[in-house]
């Protein structure tokens, strides 16, 4: 079983960010495991897999994606920075939003049904092969290219406050971390 795991403290303010990529690596993971599964009925393992993994993504993806559209990005922006790179995150953010929907529908129904239609199998196949690749992309760019200049361009409040934000949305408490 894939373990999607929680969020770790941080050593730096923007670590959140990164550590939030390896949980939303780790839940694709089950979910492109799933389809290895041949879609026949599931066992309660595997079950309880593709519900956490489904689960991850309806309740974490989007304040992850909050955290870069309405807390990192902006602040970048405001530095001057004209990252195209920033746009085309922003469009990737939406295309892996509706890929969730239709991959969380299907992962409910196969849940629900303990097997998923054969017509349905083909689009969870290309649902799923879909959003590795967009993810495998899209967090290359923030790893390597976005979060760097984040940690040389913005102040260290700036990012502390990027933090902030971040765990107000998750409503957590980090020891050791000013609130």
């Amino acid at each position: 079983m894939i373990t999607i795991g929680g969020p770790k403290p941080a050593t730096e303010p923007l670590g959140l960010l990164v550590d939030c990529h390896r949980r939303i690596e780790a839940a694709l993971a089950a979910l492109v495991a799933a389809s290895q599964w041949g879609y026949g009925a599931i066992n309660e393992e595997q079950r309880t897999a593709l519900a956490r993994a489904l689960q991850f993504f309806r309740e974490m993806a989007p304040k992850h994606t909050a955290d870069e559209e309405r807390s990192l990005f902006p602040r970048l922006r405001e530095k001057g920075e004209p990252l195209a790179e920033l746009d085309a995150l922003e469009n990737d953010h939406a295309a892996a939003d509706n890929w969730h929907l239709e991959v969380d529908r299907l992962g409910r129904l196969w849940i629900e049904n303990g097997t998923l239609p054969p017509a349905d199998r083909a689009a969870y196949d290309t649902l799923t092969a879909n959003l590795a690749e967009l993810y495998k992309r899209h967090i290359a760019v923030e790893d390597n290219i976005v979060f760097p200049l984040a940690r040389k361009r913005l102040t260290l409040e700036e990012q502390e406050q990027v933090r902030r934000e971040m765990v107000s949305r998750r409503a957590i408490t980090l020891t050791g971390a000013s609130n």
